[in-house]
């Protein structure tokens, strides 16, 4: 299992990417969290075990819901975080 960090970079704020990037989490059983930035990004945070999974899911997020517009999507691994599920984080 591996942690992983990806930002989310276009018109991905009040279009409702947020609650888009936790239905997609919710179908693979991720565990993270979604949060927007306030550079008007979006940050993903999830824990990932098959590197294949990872890919489908940000092909995924680069789809976005109606209203959004994903120019680009970096990602890193970082430290590993335990999490219980998967969470939309406000404000």
């Amino acid at each position: 299992m591996k942690t992983y960090e990806l930002n989310v970079s276009g018109r991905v704020q009040g279009v409702n990417y947020r609650k888009f990037v936790f239905d997609v989490a919710q179908v693979l059983n991720y565990v993270g969290y979604v949060k927007n930035l306030p550079d008007l990004s979006v940050q993903v945070v999830l824990n990932a075990e098959f590197e294949e999974d990872l890919e489908f899911f940000i092909s995924k997020l680069h789809e976005g819901p109606l209203f959004a517009h994903v120019e680009n999507i970096t990602c890193q691994c970082i430290e590993l975080h335990h999490f219980e599920d998967f969470e939309i984080i406000r404000g």
